[in-house]
């Protein structure tokens, strides 16, 4: 059961509101039942939402946290006013004292993302994410030269979800290859990678592991056989060391994690966030 509900409320989609509020949360040990309230851009809005968050809190027996991100004076006065929860308004925290600081006014704008859609920037991510899906698993071997990153390790070590969370958090171009016996075999990098070295970052595993991840998808078979598991890794990280390739172990890592270390690493000259 969830110790507290929590409330995410902005003008725009949320998403703002929900990462910022789950990086607080997550020094905290509970784990609270999450209502996104996106788009409260009216009045009438703000006021079905206060309805909603007063009732959890009466059903609940507990005051729910807000978050919001509401720039709409109007609308947050609501909010505030009717509001029974406990109320952290992110923009009026951090907007309004770096408005004093800098002597500028902010643009009180409702989203952004009717902007950021028709920028250059926002176009890149969208062709770096269709570059990443084309070069999932090692699709396609056109255009490598395009790629900022090209993951390789052993077949469910990570390297897809976090070529995605690359193309879409950062807008890099990240393909993704698999090493398979074949590779194994040879004791070198599928030939098709090797003009690339440069961009090459590796992931491994533990077998344990592994062997876990592998088995959830193909049980009792020899891919998801711990001794094939041992031997898969070992071989990869052999080959890894010998091409001199920069790698790291995914297996206590969160994606944001091996994505943060992959960017440190190949320090791309472009990033989009």
């Amino acid at each position: 059961m969830h110790s507290r509900t929590v409330f995410f409320v902005s003008d725009g989609t949320g998403i703002t509101a929900e990462t910022f509020g789950n990086a607080i949360l997550a020094q905290f040990e509970m784990k609270p039942r999450h209502v996104r309230l996106p788009f409260i851009d009216t009045v009438d809005k703000a006021h079905q939402a206060v309805r909603q968050i007063n009732h959890t809190g009466e059903v609940e027996g507990k005051k729910p946290v807000v978050f919001t991100t509401l720039v709409n004076m109007e609308v947050l006065k609501v909010i505030q006013e009717g509001c029974q929860g406990m109320l952290l308004d992110m923009f009026g925290t951090f907007v309004h004292p770096l408005e004093e600081e800098l002597g500028i006014k902010s643009h009180h704008r409702v989203g952004r993302f009717s902007d950021v859609s028709r920028s250059k920037e926002y176009t890149d991510r969208i062709e770096a994410i269709n570059f990443s899906l084309a070069h999932d698993d090692g699709q396609s071997n056109r255009d490598l030269a395009g790629a900022d990153v090209i993951l390789v390790g052993v077949s469910r070590s990570g390297k897809t979800p976090t070529s995605l969370y690359l193309a879409m958090q950062c807008g890099l171009k990240a393909a993704n290859y698999p090493l398979i016996p074949e590779d194994f075999e040879r004791r070198q990098l599928p030939p098709a990678l090797v003009p690339f070295r440069s961009k090459i970052f590796g992931l491994t595993i533990s077998p344990d592991r592994l062997a876990e991840i592998r088995a959830e998808r193909r049980p009792n078979s020899r891919y998801a056989s711990l001794e094939n598991c041992r031997m898969e890794v070992s071989e990869a990280e052999a080959m890894m060391r010998r091409a001199g390739i920069r790698w790291l172990s995914t297996t206590t890592k969160s994606i944001e994690e091996i994505a943060t270390t992959i960017l440190q690493e190949i320090r791309p000259e472009r990033l989009v966030y």
